[in-house]
């Protein structure tokens, strides 16, 4: 995304977005219609009555794409972005420009080639954007970018002389052998896959199942036909598990290069930003105190190859999985990189030189005791069914003792006067990050087990969490060293303005709410 001259967006009279918006409102609503037309396609057009209105339903859409850009306005105020949008009901949205968290650029081929670019405004929060703009040209982009960093909380004036920025200083990119390196250790080619495998499904074609049934057919009749004994057999579905994770890797390695060519990381002033994508090209940005919490992740693959990754929680990602928010500061990288990168960011944590405290002593055993059970059970269900085969399910208890007693030997947490680190994971490694004064409730809970064995669980959590990255708790402490670093905690919190959770012990598995009381799942 090369820099554009000034443009004049930073004027305050109203404006419509560029005179080709029309054409990717249209484009986006067709793409949710692709998978059905596609069916009614192939199907020769010999679909349903159903089908076939829902195709000349398709035909109206590029009058709704048209209604809606010459609907939409958009004005720059002192202090806010004015928004009047609606064909039958109008709507007036005011969004003050200390509201936008993040402001992220998305240019796909098509709009390189007319040189526009589609904006979305996000707020600390939220679900959906505070505004999704399709589409701006490239330089009146460019201008809002600058516009919504440049005020921040403050309020300036809305020329491009008042538009000053800190020179911005690369912290990282990422060349096409790290990129490969993360397509082959990540596994996003069995992603694509499933994801395909669901289309297919819900679009309730008969000719891939036919296909499929077809191809399974031929190979094991091929193979009857080889007279294959069991070694054999085994022999080839070894063979054909290796060749579908060789091709699962080729193209896991593919997507990292078409999701993250290019990768930069940026800091400008207490703003990072990374633009990334070979054929869709993405610039997210987010302030550094927005980041709620790090996350350095080395998984067995990267272990080996001697690499790690580090991703943030940021108040404007929520539940929502947006792509386009600032995510993954380095998706790939040397650990000496990201050592250099999480002490110049976080300097206040002192890594890598923490303090480690472990769990509990008897911590192994209440993580071997589910796993265990559970095998035991299995095992029980399928000797009735079964027979004596069945007891080979046993040989998975050896496993599950190694793992308990290694992931009880890793686990841990460091605490330092403003940062909190918890590290868990085997055989990969993840080490949480958090801030105090980003620490939105704490609190305890034990189950019976627990208080049995004088254990705690300490509860932490932040704005921006998702399902993705590993909790911010710290299982099977001592109950009185759970309860010493809770007071800690809630000591520091309210000495930054603060109010936490309060010290509270729950009976059993819960989740913290706002209030700090228990809450069960």
């Amino acid at each position: 995304m090369p820099s554009e001259p000034a443009s004049p967006i930073l004027t305050s009279n109203e404006r419509r977005l560029h005179p080709l918006s029309w054409l990717f409102v249209l484009l986006a609503q067709l793409r949710q219609f692709a998978v059905p037309l596609i069916v009614l396609v192939l199907a020769g057009g010999r679909g349903d009555r159903w089908e076939l209105v829902g195709a000349l339903g398709v035909l109206v859409l590029p009058l709704i794409a048209v209604a809606q850009y010459f609907s939409y306005r958009f004005r720059i105020a002192d202090d806010e972005l004015i928004i009047r949008s609606g064909i039958f009901q109008r709507n007036r949205r005011h969004i003050p420009f200390r509201r936008i968290h993040n402001v992220s650029l998305h240019q796909n081929l098509l709009h390189r080639v007319f040189g526009v670019a589609e904006v979305h405004l996000e707020s600390a929060g939220g679900v959906k954007p505070e505004a999704q703009m399709r589409v701006l040209s490239l330089a009146d982009a460019h201008a809002l970018e600058a516009l919504v960093q440049s005020r921040g909380n403050a309020s300036q004036a809305t020329t491009s002389e008042a538009i000053t920025a800190a020179p911005a200083t690369a912290l990282l990119s990422l060349p096409t052998s790290e990129l490969l390196r993360l397509g082959l250790i990540s596994n996003r080619g069995m992603v694509v896959v499933a994801a395909g495998f669901g289309v297919l499904a819900q679009s309730g074609s008969q000719a891939f199942g036919a296909a499929l049934k077809s191809i399974a057919q031929n190979l094991f009749g091929w193979a009857n036909g080889q007279h294959l004994s069991v070694i054999g057999w085994l022999l080839a579905g070894i063979s054909l598990f290796i060749v579908f994770a060789a091709v699962l890797r080729v193209l896991s390695m593919l997507l990292a290069i078409l999701q993250f060519h290019g990768f930069t990381l940026h800091q400008q002033g207490q703003r990072l930003s990374v633009e990334a994508g070979l054929l869709t090209r993405i610039r997210a940005h987010t302030p550094r105190h927005r980041i709620q919490a790090w996350t350095l992740h080395e998984s067995l693959l990267q272990r080996w190859l001697h690499r790690q990754s580090l991703s943030i929680d940021s108040a404007v990602i929520q539940a929502s999985n947006n792509q386009r928010s600032l995510r993954d500061l380095a998706p790939i990288a040397p650990p000496h990189t990201v050592t250099a990168l999480l002490q110049r960011l976080l300097p206040a944590a002192g890594w890598p030189d923490m303090d480690w405290q472990p769990l509990h002593p008897r911590a192994w055993r209440r993580m071997l005791v589910i796993p265990s059970a559970v095998t035991v059970l299995a095992c029980a269900a399928l000797w009735l069914r079964f027979g004596n085969v069945a007891l080979f399910a046993l040989l998975a208890l050896p496993w599950w003792w190694l793992r308990a007693r290694r992931l009880a030997k890793f686990a841990g947490y460091a605490l330092s006067d403003s940062v909190i680190v918890i590290r868990g994971g085997w055989p990969g490694h993840y080490w949480r990050l958090a801030e105090i004064s980003k620490l939105q409730v704490i609190g305890i809970s034990s189950t019976p087990f627990d208080r049995r064995h004088d254990m705690a669980t300490l509860w932490l959590d932040t704005a921006g969490a998702t399902a993705m990255q590993p909790r911010l708790r710290i299982r099977y402490l001592p109950k009185a060293q759970a309860r010493a670093l809770l007071e800690r905690l809630n000591a520091r919190m309210q000495r930054s303005g603060i109010v936490a959770a309060s010290s509270m012990e729950c009976p059993a598995r819960t989740d913290i709410a706002e209030d700090g009381h228990c809450e069960p799942q």
